[in-house]
């Protein structure tokens, strides 16, 4: 899916060093917020990451070479796209409609591996979550940016990560929660994958909450709880209100649940409920 990359400072594998990391690790995974210190901390990351974005254009424009970051929240890359940078940014995710991408510079093919991940008996694998193989993944220690997408379909998962990622997840993953898993390299997602069907789903309303619980078959306090617990994305933006409508083409996220496309309302059903049309990832 792409060669290596040529700066290798911007791929370097961060591994738990002990019990306290790994614990940390998991709870991201969970989408476990940090409390009160949590937007400090987000504000300076994305500094950090504004730092690097520039230092990695800079270097690919001195010296012509090709240079790329880790993966990029959706967040991330509108931060990016508004620096003002010697080299542009082209950002690429292994497939049309992916969310979290990287910034390549310099031109090239983006340093991009698509794996499946399979259980190796499916009947008794049962049903296997996004959140069980982004916990498997970060288990093995590795910083959530050398990560990407995870699609689910047929009883299988494809993740995309980096090349530096995919050696050790290749090495070392063999089980998701407890089924034993095999990981083969892909040459991309399978027809029909990358951008999923329309559905129509029966939702309460229009906003955010009601949309969140029909597209994961939630209850409306459940999906109260996801908002409070600040793990609703829209567009890659923390969503400020649960009571908001979305426009249609907009992507909610749910950390640890998943994501899909509002493309709008229907109409109504006999018992006076909304129909709306989403794109479910994954599913």
């Amino acid at each position: 899916m792409g060669a290596p990359q040529s700066a290798p400072a911007a791929t370097e594998i961060t591994f738990c060093k002990n019990l306290a990391s790994r614990k940390a690790y998991a709870r991201g995974a969970r989408g476990m917020t940090a409390g009160r210190g949590e937007e400090p901390y987000m504000e300076n990351e994305l500094e950090l990451t504004k730092k690097r974005l520039t230092e990695l254009s800079r270097r690919a424009f001195e010296r012509g070479i090709q240079t790329s970051s880790d993966f990029l929240s959706p967040g991330e890359q509108a931060k990016a796209v508004r620096l003002r940078l010697p080299e542009p940014a082209v950002f690429e995710g292994g497939y049309p409609e992916a969310e979290r991408r990287v910034a390549v510079f310099g031109g090239g093919e983006a340093p991009v591996i698509c794996l499946e991940i399979a259980p190796t008996a499916p009947k008794f694998a049962g049903e296997l979550t996004h959140r069980d193989y982004l916990g498997s993944l970060m288990a093995l220690g590795l910083r959530r940016g050398l990560l990407g997408d995870i699609i689910l379909a047929e009883g299988r998962a494809y993740a995309f990560c980096l090349e530096a990622a995919a050696r050790i997840i290749e090495r070392e993953l063999n089980q998701v929660r407890r089924a034993a898993v095999r990981v083969t390299r892909a040459e991309a997602l399978p027809e029909g994958l990358a951008s999923p069907p329309e559905e129509s789903v029966v939702a309460a309303s229009e906003r955010l909450d009601a949309l969140v619980a029909a597209a994961f078959r939630l209850s409306r306090a459940e999906s109260a709880r996801l908002f409070e617990a600040e793990r609703v994305f829209v567009n890659g933006l923390p969503a400020r209100s649960s009571s908001a409508k979305p426009e249609p083409g907009d992507i909610v996220s749910v950390r640890g649940m998943g994501r899909f496309r509002f493309e709008g309302a229907l109409g109504e059903t006999r018992r006076g409920r909304l129909r709306v049309s989403l794109r479910i990832y994954g599913r």
